[in-house]
């Protein structure tokens, strides 16, 4: 009886914890599940090719959440202010993404310091590891990490500051994506643009417009979402194997895959199914962005024997990042930012549950 009742009582403070938007916690599973699976048939460590194409989808999603959540938050803000503190939401996100990061950076450098430059950890500690295209392994995936900082750097500046043009502002960028995307694909670039937050702009800029419009959005049917599941299923798959097929793909199925994935997010917030919302499902959302730290280490690393015995690793090491970095350094932003409002008599900042990858 005293076990069930710890239980209960673990359970309330968990999901009281969570401040989240229904559903999204759900996609977060689904996006890292994917990523994980992706690269553990990259380095053929499981035999199921079929899935390789979905490690980048996996990240897509997180870029859309990405814009979504943060837009949200921002808009929140200033609908309440009038105005965005960049001082409180780089403070906000410091405490958020440095230290599960720092830690990972530490024992990783550790590790395989004899393979790594110094401009390599340079880059992974400035969050432009994007632009290193000669990047260790280990810091393979840091790509999408950096890509997300620079756009909490930018983003919310533009938006305070051209509050009133945020919507011209998100549309510009989500059309000139693809005009970059072909350049860099006509002239052969192969240098750090490829991976620069231009060429990948448009999958934030999405989650930006769904911020903006979702509450004038009506309702998307079963339907409906249904089509943009299998849309999002199907797209990866498309053979850009000639630059006829190439443009296409950039300005005509590459768009329709960010409006499909925005759709599917406002539709599983406006119809929270119980799949997604499922405790086990929710939680292991919530530690994503420790999973998607460590998993480099595991499923992306050649040298290790075959099998799915390498998740076990990886959930491990991101539980121990989530439980003994994470949540302790988050727990003391919120008090942080509790005594700060109870100072200037405001209420405190709540983010729903931050970003996807971090």
């Amino acid at each position: 009886m005293l076990r069930l009742e710890g239980f209960v009582r673990w359970r309330a403070r968990f999901v009281g914890s969570m401040q989240r938007i229904p559903s999204l916690d759900g996609l977060r599973a689904i996006s890292i599940t994917l990523v994980i699976l992706g690269h553990l048939v990259k380095w053929k460590h499981i035999p199921l090719p079929i899935l390789g194409n979905y490690a980048a989808l996996g990240v897509h999603i997180f870029f859309v959440l990405s814009g979504y959540l943060i837009t949200s938050l921002l808009l929140k803000e200033y609908d309440r202010t009038s105005t965005i503190s960049l001082r409180e939401f780089y403070i906000r996100r410091a405490f958020r993404i440095f230290p599960a990061a720092s830690v990972f950076l530490s024992v990783v450098i550790i590790l395989y310091w004899r393979e790594m430059h110094w401009y390599h950890i340079a880059a992974a500690l400035l969050y432009v590891a994007n632009m290193d295209v000669g990047r260790p392994w280990i810091f393979g995936h840091l790509w999408s990490l950096s890509i997300e900082e620079q756009f909490y750097l930018l983003w919310p500046f533009a938006l305070k500051k051209y509050h009133r043009h945020k919507t011209a502002i998100v549309l510009c960028v989500f059309i000139f994506t693809p005009v970059f995307r072909s350049a860099l694909y006509a002239f052969k670039v192969r240098s750090g643009l490829a991976g620069s937050l231009p060429a990948f702009a448009d999958q934030l800029a999405i989650g930006c417009l769904l911020a903006i419009f979702a509450p004038r959005i009506p309702r998307i049917s079963s339907y409906m979402a249904l089509i943009m599941v299998l849309l999002v299923i199907l797209l990866p798959w498309f053979p850009a194997t000639s630059p006829p097929r190439t443009l296409f793909m950039l300005f005509v199925l590459r768009p329709l895959l960010n409006v499909s994935i925005a759709g599917i997010v406002l539709h599983v917030i406006q119809v929270p199914y119980k799949a997604l919302n499922w405790l086990p499902v929710a939680w292991f959302g919530q530690i994503s962005y420790s999973v998607y730290l460590w998993q480099e280490l595991f499923c992306s690393n050649a040298s290790l024997h075959q099998g799915y015995w390498l998740t076990i690793p990886t959930l491990a090491c991101a539980c121990l990042s989530y439980y003994l970095v994470e949540q302790p350094m988050l727990r003391l932003r919120d008090k942080r930012g509790r005594r700060k409002s109870g100072r200037s008599g405001e209420s405190a900042v709540v983010s729903p549950s931050s970003s996807p990858l971090q």
